[in-house]
């Protein structure tokens, strides 16, 4: 393209790709700009001591606690974003998770929209996505107005043995809506893919799909390696007109109709904090001072149920969850979340948190677990936040809800018991694993409440648009892919409507 394009998209994850999916179509010409590149097939892809012994892919970079400590964070940076290394679960929304609820350590707060919106891009999003499902087993599972594109992710036999039994102590274990293609990814390796890089062998990421849908269109681009640095607006006005970026040590900029920041939670806030000025000394899109605030991160442990009686014969172990305890804790009170399977938990994945134990001795030990995932909501808090210090991005985050995630994990204790493991560990995850970052960008009603508005368009800037988890103004308690692919394609025909129908 040798002219300036209509539409630049900063980010190439599930938000950018998906948005690039939907506005392809419309002939705009279209730059997407990814800080990353390409994740290549090679050999550490499936290896399992590089990525979890060694941390071959985790990036080469540092955050910043408040006070001033650093830690390396687990975001990457590849075409595709995070969903390249993501568990592939594609699961919408509880119709509840839109409206006001109250949990044991606060209120999470309705959204300005109701499911029913967003229920329409829901099916076209797990279109998109080819997801595997089915409905009827999860009586949490709000309306959808079409099946599931393809049947569900088949339990191995030894974990349909635990999903028979749990569904025999009353509980209700359905079959997890997933985006992957089980003969092409079996076929490369047979690994899990949850935590595992996907180079087109079979997993349903942003690249794998949206992308390479919005790429068949002659009036789309991507450009690698561009890491935006600061946008500009016009000298008397509001409208954004200059994305400046760094490609190959060197400045470019460009100057489209429309920006689309799609960095991620905890980018895309830094970026508009970043590109303070004169005119906006607060940065961009905060004159509700609510960029980088109410960052939420779910609170999330891995329970391993142990028994010498059972035997896990399982690859990929990831086809089910129960969401027995989302709406309430089973008896009445507030809702705890939702539980699902880690994919297989290898003596090599084991060995990076115990150095110390033999891999065999842990090999062996594997052979005999299996590995669930619990997940809390994480509520929204204003000082939970992102912040920069000059090249610093400064992490702040106020955990909540942790108490009901406790109470969580112990109910998965007690269940993995009565199915027949007599021991059931727990690890909590910490800011170094990602458990879906958001909320530091969100929609409301109100500008003096939220940068957004409902359709993801700067209150501050009509030509400027933030479609990834950081819209998102509670983080519920399940992944939250579906639901930013679900708006980015809601936006998506926003944008065809309001912005180039002219």
């Amino acid at each position: 393209m040798t002219t300036q394009p209509d539409i630049v998209i900063i980010g190439s994850g599930i938000g950018g790709a998906t948005i690039a999916a939907g506005l392809a179509p419309t002939g705009a010409r279209i730059v997407i700009l990814e800080a990353g590149d390409h994740l290549t097939d090679r050999p550490e892809n499936r290896d399992q001591r590089a990525i979890f012994q060694r941390g071959h892919f985790r990036p080469r970079e540092l955050w910043y606690e408040a006070d001033g400590t650093a830690f390396n964070p687990g975001n990457y940076y590849n075409v595709g974003g995070n969903s390249k290394f993501y568990g592939a679960v594609l699961v919408r929304y509880r119709r509840e998770d839109f409206e006001e609820m109250q949990h044991a350590d606060g209120i999470s707060p309705a959204w300005p929209f109701g499911y029913e919106e967003l229920e329409p891009w829901y099916s076209a999003a797990e279109t998109l996505y080819n997801v595997r499902g089915v409905l009827g087993e999860d009586p949490t599972e709000p309306h959808h107005s079409a099946p599931y594109p393809f049947p569900p992710v088949p339990d191995e036999p030894a974990i349909a043995d635990v999903r028979a039994k749990m569904k025999a102590n009353g509980l209700h274990p359905y079959s997890l809506p997933l985006g992957v293609d089980l003969d092409r990814w079996l076929a490369r390796a047979k690994t899990p893919w949850d935590a595992h890089p996907n180079a087109n062998d079979g997993k349903m990421d942003a690249e794998s799909t949206a992308l390479a849908d919005a790429l068949k269109h002659p009036n789309v681009e991507l450009r690698t390696r561009c890491r935006v640095t600061r946008l500009a607006t016009a000298p008397h006005g509001r409208t954004v007109s200059t994305v400046h970026y760094a490609r190959d040590s060197r400045s470019e900029s460009v100057s489209p109709k429309l920006v689309i920041l799609s960095a991620g939670a905890v980018q895309s806030a830094a970026l508009l904090l970043r590109s303070a000025s004169e005119a906006f000394p607060n940065g961009l899109a905060n004159s509700s001072d609510q960029v980088g605030r109410n960052f939420m991160n779910h609170n999330s442990s891995a329970v391993i149920g142990v028994s010498p009686f059972y035997r896990n014969t399982a690859i990929y172990q990831k086809t089910f969850g129960f969401n027995d305890y989302y709406l309430s804790d089973g008896e009445g009170g507030p809702p705890l979340g939702n539980v699902q399977l880690l994919g297989r938990v290898s003596g090599k994945i084991l060995k990076a948190n115990m150095p110390s134990v033999p891999e065999w001795l842990l090999e062996r030990a594997a052979a005999h677990t299996i590995d669930f995932y619990a997940m809390s909501e994480d509520l929204p808090h204003p000082e939970s936040r992102i912040m920069v210090d000059r090249d610093r991005i400064v992490l702040k985050w106020t955990r909540t809800n942790w108490q009901a995630h406790l109470d969580l994990v112990q109910k998965l204790k007690r269940a993995l018991k009565k199915a027949g493991f007599p021991i059931v560990l727990a690890r909590a995850f910490d800011k170094r694993t990602p458990s879906h970052q958001c909320g530091t960008v969100r929609i409301g009603a109100d500008p003096a409440k939220a940068p957004l508005d409902v359709w993801c368009r700067a209150f501050d800037h009509p030509n400027l648009f933030v479609v990834d988890a950081s819209y998102l103004p509670t983080s519920a308690a399940v992944n939250p892919a579906l639901t930013v692919a679900a708006q980015a394609l809601r936006v998506a025909d926003h944008i065809k409507i309001r912005d180039l129908a002219a």
